[in-house]
């Protein structure tokens, strides 16, 4: 018999919801949420219903943490403080409701069907900056809050995740409107460059001190930021280089799954 189940990809800026067998999308469904509780909530409730079968077994959810056992603790990008989302699920749709760090779950999806490999870690470059880890085959989750590795301290108390949008508001300062990445790179001036080279500095910084402490087989990217295209790429990946102690620096790739999140949400209902 083939399993359905509803994979959920709840992100700081948009929704992502798809009707799923045996891991393969049937349905899918894409929208910029709310940033108010109650909203977002209805949102994420029409979706799920609007997938619904009964041939679904259960429903996973991919979140932005930090969270622990379904309870979203306090997400920066989104509008929950110890939110059991979980039990709220349970409630309205009475299925077996998984809830798990949206990066995570990407790292579940790529430890199964992408990279692979047994000991490796996942960033993901979006609204905010998230973490998955890989170690012998399994997730590591310490304590049960592993993984934000978008707030290692990189410049004077400040952490990636902040850096980066720090950053990001600069080209508001300097252009007069939020630029992305792959609009600075086709810039090419000196304003943009100033801009480019510092982030890359701090991406350089991050993910060279992840690879010291961890020597992964392979760090996987995923993300909006891949839309800046190689040459930021290549950029980061010199800067790593400066930055990784270690003799072997290990590749870098971005991931090649689409809609991994999901992927990994579909496979927390077992």
């Amino acid at each position: 018999m083939k399993k359905e189940v509803i994979a959920v990809n709840l992100g700081g800026t948009n929704l992502r919801v798809a009707l799923m067998r045996n891991h393969k999308i049937i349905k899918y469904l894409k929208k910029k949420h709310s940033k108010e509780k109650n909203k977002l909530l209805r949102e994420l409730i029409d979706s799920i219903e609007s997938l619904m079968t009964k041939k679904v077994k259960g429903i996973g959810v991919a979140c932005a943490g930090p969270l622990e056992n379904g309870v979203l603790k306090n997400p920066p990008n989104l509008p929950f403080r110890n939110f059991n989302l979980k039990k709220i699920l349970e409630r309205r749709f009475r299925k077996k409701i998984e809830v798990e760090n949206d990066v995570n779950c990407l790292a579940l999806a790529e430890a199964k069907f992408g990279c692979r490999k047994k000991n490796f870690i996942v960033l993901t470059l979006g609204t905010g900056i998230g973490g998955g880890i890989i170690i012998n085959g399994e997730l590591y989750k310490g304590q049960g809050y592993a993984g934000e590795l978008g707030h290692i301290i990189i410049d004077k108390g400040k952490y990636f995740e902040e850096l980066w949008k720090i950053n990001k508001q600069l080209t508001k300062k300097s252009f007069k409107r939020e630029l992305l990445i792959k609009d600075l790179i086709k810039i090419k001036n000196d304003k943009s460059r100033k801009i480019l080279n510092q982030i890359t500095l701090y991406f350089g910084e991050s993910i060279g001190g992840l690879i010291n402490i961890f020597d992964p087989e392979i760090v996987i990217l995923a993300g909006g930021v891949r839309e800046a295209g190689h040459e930021f790429f290549n950029m980061v990946a010199k800067q790593v280089k400066k930055y990784t102690f270690i003799p072997r620096t290990p590749k870098i790739q971005w991931t090649k799954l689409k809609y991994p999140e999901l992927l990994g949400a579909s496979l927390l209902i077992k």
